[in-house]
């Protein structure tokens, strides 16, 4: 197979799950609206605190994307393990582990390139200043693909199970830790003007990591299902 076959094969993946996530809505929705309503709340409940939500901003946006995020990700697999196309993309030409990478960066678009953009609107809600909400922007535009390639593991371990979900939160969270605990750093030492360029490195190095070894890691466990 040629690359540029490869690649065209890529792009209808990607095509098609972002035309799947558009037509069922309600998943999306539901993640973005739990994103929204889960960092409203805080600001509601603590009052007008300045201080104290400026100091819990990061971590309560950061471990709220990171919960939109895994309740997407029950379906990244399941539906096409359930009307067999898993096993179609498994028998093509094409790598199984390029069609994952292709699955999970659609996966993001739809769900981590959408709570990104919403961020800066909810932080407003915090009252954090311009920088660290520029600083907040950007480590989630580095940690949030992150989420969606280490969360895969989770989806391609559970294929085919029921209720899933709770149990991809049990085996992907210890490992989303470090980006949740770098992006956090990152704008608690922007909000204190020190350096934070390097918890943005080191975002941007798991984040390499995640991208390679995740699908290296979900193929291998869609291989085990598929036989």
């Amino acid at each position: 197979m040629t690359p540029i076959s490869t690649i065209n094969i890529l792009l209808c993946i990607f095509k098609r799950d972002i035309t799947l996530a558009i037509r069922r809505g309600s998943d999306t929705c539901g993640a973005i609206f739990f994103f929204a309503l889960v960092v409203s709340l805080f600001p509601l409940a603590l009052g007008s605190e300045t201080k104290l939500l400026q100091q819990i901003a990061p971590g309560i946006i950061w471990v709220s994307a990171l919960l939109a995020v895994m309740l997407s990700l029950s379906r990244l697999f399941n539906d096409d393990f359930v009307d067999g196309v898993l096993e179609q993309l498994a028998l093509s030409a094409c790598p199984l582990e390029l069609v994952v990478f292709a699955k999970v960066i659609a996966h993001w678009c739809y769900t981590g390139f959408v709570l990104l953009l919403l961020s800066p609107i909810l932080a407003l809600q915090f009252n954090l200043p311009t920088h660290s909400i520029q600083v907040l922007f950007i480590a989630l535009l580095l940690g949030t693909p992150t989420l969606s390639f280490i969360g895969s593991i989770g989806a391609a371990l559970t294929v085919g199970l029921k209720s899933s979900g709770a149990l991809i939160s049990l085996l992907i969270l210890p490992l989303l830790i470090p980006a949740l605990i770098l992006g956090t750093l990152a704008v608690d030492a922007a909000a204190m003007e020190m350096p934070y360029s390097v918890y943005l490195h080191l975002l941007v190095a798991y984040g390499v990591l995640s991208s390679f070894f995740a699908p290296v890691a979900c193929a291998s466990a869609l291989r085990i299902v598929l036989d």
